[in-house]
């Protein structure tokens, strides 16, 4: 009776390893098929029709789309509110991806510009410059987003009235400059993956760490916050007293599609991340890495038809804005004046500071009940309270 060598089982682990690893993660610095891949022309052994039909449809929906949205936080009256100045931020990191990036690419498949012409080259680094730029601002801008949720439905005016506008605009600042100062260091020093090149950088574990702690941290943070959300809505929900006005379900309706925005984020970024971690620390440019890369790109494009299809307050905007544009039309967009009839006059705000019933209102028509247990919860008149309080003023 034989017993196996454990040396063979070693070396059949090994060889196990390197064709796994020579299947997914194939290098395109070989002069294998695959290095008619192309960084930002899609493959060149596709149909060139379809891929100009391609990149300038991405960047047609996603510019007039990314359009669209910031013009909506600004025309819709149920949109104009400070916080909503983040969902503006992030359209316009979209609309850099799909109104530069994309066409770019669209321009060079249009005028037969090959991989190796000099021209390419630049205008590959530029776009990937964008590109990295882009993905750091909306990863936490969605942070930002996901934060003023939070503190909108589940905290009291007071703890809201730190987004005032100055506060607004001095971190919108900081998320771009930090972006563009990390983006230039990457360039500058080289680290990490060369997208244009095919080449990979040899400081593969500070690429690593660098990308988690600025990409991964606040993903998770974001994540951690929407749950927050999720479960104290549902906590509330399941009180018999919890009366929420209509302006509640506006808020909440908004908050999940932010969050439903983070989630394709998510499922659009995170694979084209592991991949470049995987390059990064391996030292091998993979096939992977550039067809997970241009879906990523795509986020940028289909984010503004998220929010039309999820929120109705972005879709009546969408259908005006498009009626003025294309139609040439009057349109009248949603406003709310201050002292009509929308609302019953007695309506107010309520915030509970444990969190739990977070809203509810009071009118005329139902009674005096409401008056009798102040000690247990605060009224805030949205006509009466300070305009720092307010989250109707962007």
């Amino acid at each position: 009776m034989t017993f196996p060598d454990s040396s063979n089982d070693s070396s059949l682990t090994a060889l196990s390893s390197d064709l796994f690893t020579t299947t997914l993660f194939t290098p395109l610095t070989t002069d294998s098929p695959v290095d008619a891949v192309d960084p930002s022309t899609l493959p060149y052994d596709w149909n060139r029709v379809a891929r100009l039909l391609i990149t300038t449809g991405l960047s047609v929906l996603g510019s007039v789309g990314n359009g669209y949205m910031v013009s909506s936080v600004m025309i819709e009256d149920h949109l104009r509110r400070r916080g909503n100045t983040y969902i503006a931020v992030e359209a316009l990191a979209d609309l850099l991806i799909s109104g530069v990036v994309i066409p770019a690419s669209a321009v060079m498949i249009l005028a037969g510009i090959r991989q190796n012409d000099p021209v390419k080259e630049i205008v590959c680094h530029v776009q990937w410059y964008l590109t990295l730029l882009c993905s750091l601002v909306t990863v936490w801008t969605l942070a930002m987003i996901a934060l003023e949720n939070y503190a909108r439905l589940c905290l009291p005016p007071e703890c809201y009235a730190f987004f005032t506008k100055s506060h607004i605009v001095l971190s919108v600042l900081v998320i771009w400059v930090m972006s563009a100062l990390l983006t230039t260091l990457q360039f500058t020093y080289k680290i990490g993956p060369d997208y244009c090149s095919k080449k990979a950088d040899p400081k593969g574990l500070y690429q690593v760490f660098i990308g988690g702690l600025f990409f991964f941290v606040p993903i998770i943070l974001t994540c951690i916050i929407y749950i927050k959300i999720t479960y104290k809505v549902r906590l509330a929900r399941q009180n018999p007293s919890f009366k929420p006005p209509v302006i509640f379900g506006w808020d909440y309706s908004l908050m999940l599609t932010n969050m439903y925005s983070y989630i394709m984020f998510v499922i659009l970024w995170i694979p084209f991340c592991i991949v470049m971690s995987w390059v990064s620390y391996e030292k091998k440019v993979t096939t992977s890495f550039y067809y997970l890369a241009w879906l990523a790109l795509s986020k940028s494009c289909i984010n503004s038809v998220l929010y039309c299809v999820s929120n109705r307050h972005f879709r009546n905007a969408y259908i005006n804005l498009f009626h003025y544009c294309c139609c040439k039309t009057t349109v009248t967009f949603s406003r709310r004046s201050r002292g009509d009839g929308t609302r019953p006059s007695g309506d107010v705000r309520v915030h509970i500071i444990p969190g739990y019933n977070m809203y509810s209102y009071t009118s005329p028509q139902r009674g005096g009940g409401g008056g009798r247990d102040t000690s247990k919860r605060m009224l805030i008149n949205c006509n009466n309270r300070p305009c720092n309080n307010r989250s109707y003023e962007l």
